[in-house]
């Protein structure tokens, strides 16, 4: 199955996955959700559709009453693009890389670029957060190194005979947190990881299920992004120690880990922060103003 012609719109399907994730792999920015799998899992949230115009990937999607429209890897001809805004609201994570060599004829279109700050992937080191160096890890290194004394832990890559463990830990996260947040497509990542190309690890605190954490890699696989980490909160430290754990345990070919954003909640912002980001994967919006 291929992906249809522009104007025609079809659903986010797993018999588009080869044809949709070649494209996306090369785009060099690393966005967190330019991915089949995130398109895909996040397929019904957003009532994702996909079509092809010449060599622009199209993504229509909506959100909170709201239609968007994406376009990862290039910009559409110009009247694509004014016939997208008669549906759509707004042209959502347009990347640098679309942007920069289009930004000139965009303005001429009457489109008017605004950075979206809340949707910033958060881009580190995978270095930094592998050995957590120097003064400004500190608190950080504090943080593992009392988990690290007060548990008894193990790391086990994610595997298929170890998804009804990860399950568990998913139900408690739901369970304690009081609200779904992620949860479905967190459970359809567990449960497809493998045909979706992601990998990820399993954590274990005195022998029993404690955390897990799922991702893919990006750009031409100099970048892996983090699209899911779930851990049971009363073990202190968990999640900094999943963190720097995994990181380790990444092939060097990754330069960078992808953290992805913090949708404008304050709290997760400077959590974000604390990690002394590399740098953010930046994305903007478009809307129509002729």
């Amino acid at each position: 199955m291929s992906i249809s012609c522009y104007p025609e719109l079809v659903p986010i399907s797993f018999a588009l996955q080869t044809e949709i994730q070649a494209r996306l792999f090369q785009i060099p920015d690393g966005v967190s959700e330019y991915t089949f799998a995130n398109l895909y899992l996040f397929r019904r949230r957003y009532n994702y559709h996909v079509s092809l115009h010449k060599n622009s990937l199209i993504i229509s999607g909506e959100r909170e009453g709201t239609r968007f429209f994406m376009s990862p890897c290039e910009v559409p001809e110009q009247e694509v693009v004014q016939d997208l805004f008669k549906t759509h609201d707004y042209w959502k994570g347009i990347s640098d890389s679309v942007l920069t060599p289009n930004r000139e004829r965009l303005v001429q279109w009457g489109i008017e670029i605004t950075e979206d700050r809340d949707n910033f992937d958060y881009l580190y080191l995978r270095t930094d957060l592998a050995q957590l160096p120097g003064k400004k890890f500190h608190k950080k290194r504090n943080l593992v190194n009392a988990f690290l004394s007060t548990y008894t832990h193990e790391e086990q890559p994610l595997r298929a005979d170890l998804l009804p463990q990860a399950m568990l830990v998913l139900e408690r996260w739901r369970q304690d947190k009081g609200e779904d947040g992620d949860y479905l497509a967190a459970k359809e990542a567990l449960e497809r990881f493998t045909a979706l190309g992601m990998q990820g690890s399993m954590y274990y605190i005195n022998g029993k299920p404690a955390g897990w954490c799922l991702g893919e890699a990006l750009a031409q696989g100099s970048i892996f992004a983090i699209h899911f980490e779930k851990a049971i909160d009363e073990y202190k430290g968990i999640y900094q120690f999943m963190n720097q754990t995994f990181a380790a345990s990444l092939a060097e070919g990754f330069t960078y880990i992808n953290r992805e954003q913090d949708l404008g909640d304050e709290g997760l912002r400077q959590a974000k922060m604390t990690y002394r980001p590399w740098g953010f994967v930046r994305k903007y919006t478009g809307h129509y103003k002729p």
